[in-house]
């Protein structure tokens, strides 16, 4: 054997041994972080906002208005307390019930089955007042919840591209509300019961998911900037 083969051989001799005495350990795994639809309850949350709004519209096309009031109570009741078995938090369960309730009372009191959906109008127009007048005075209302996450302390408003995040962030919300408000007032005003249900469903929580992306962005785009990193 050559010189040079010997040192082949105990050069394979040695990566053999070094392979033997170190094995790999497993590689490291992390868990899957949740996304949006997951953190808003995921498709569970999906079908507690429109399973209410279905029975109400359903049971107004047999029923009576006030018999439509009670099966929908009813209906908001029995999901309360399925979410409470579940383990869900009080506030979140009890949310759905006091919403049902108050959109109930309204329909008792004005007689019309539309008048159903005028808290979710009005509330899509105050939101979009709120969001889009916080960018037309510099201080985007993603931004502001952003800061006030991470302690208050970032002038973030100083950093021009996080200042664009969350302006297209905070515009990205607006034209939600906005949205759902133009479609939804509309129906109403043609006294389209039917078509406001799904226009409810349609721009609930899809919609909201889409918005939440794009503030998700503006999240981690600020963090990313201003945030010292480990």
């Amino acid at each position: 054997m050559t010189v040079t083969d010997q040192n082949q051989h105990r050069r394979h001799h040695d990566r053999a041994g070094h392979d033997e005495e170190t094995p790999p350990g497993p590689l490291p795994t992390t868990d899957p972080k949740p996304s949006v639809l997951d953190q808003m309850g995921g498709p569970a949350g999906f079908v507690y906002s429109t399973v209410p709004v279905v029975v109400f519209v359903a049971a107004h096309a047999f029923l009576s208005l006030a018999m439509t009031i009670g099966v929908s109570i009813a209906v908001a009741l029995a999901l309360t307390g399925f979410r409470l078995l579940r383990g869900e938090r009080f506030s979140s369960a009890i949310g759905g019930l006091l919403g049902i309730a108050v959109a109930a009372g309204i329909v008792a009191w004005t007689g019309s089955a539309k008048d159903f959906f005028l808290i979710g109008i009005w509330a899509a127009l105050a939101g979009f007042v709120v969001t889009f007048g916080s960018v037309l005075v510099r201080r985007p209302l993603s931004g502001l919840a952003w800061n006030l996450v991470h302690g208050g302390t970032h002038d973030w408003r100083a950093d021009k591209a996080v200042l664009r995040a969350h302006d297209i962030a905070t515009l990205a919300a607006a034209l939600v509300f906005g949205a759902r408000f133009v479609v939804k007032e509309w129906l109403y005003l043609v006294d389209s019961t039917g078509w406001l249900a799904f226009a409810k469903i349609a721009m609930g929580t899809p919609l909201t998911v889409l918005a939440a992306l794009v503030v998700v962005w503006a999240f981690r785009r600020s963090t990313k900037r201003l945030v010292p990193q480990a």
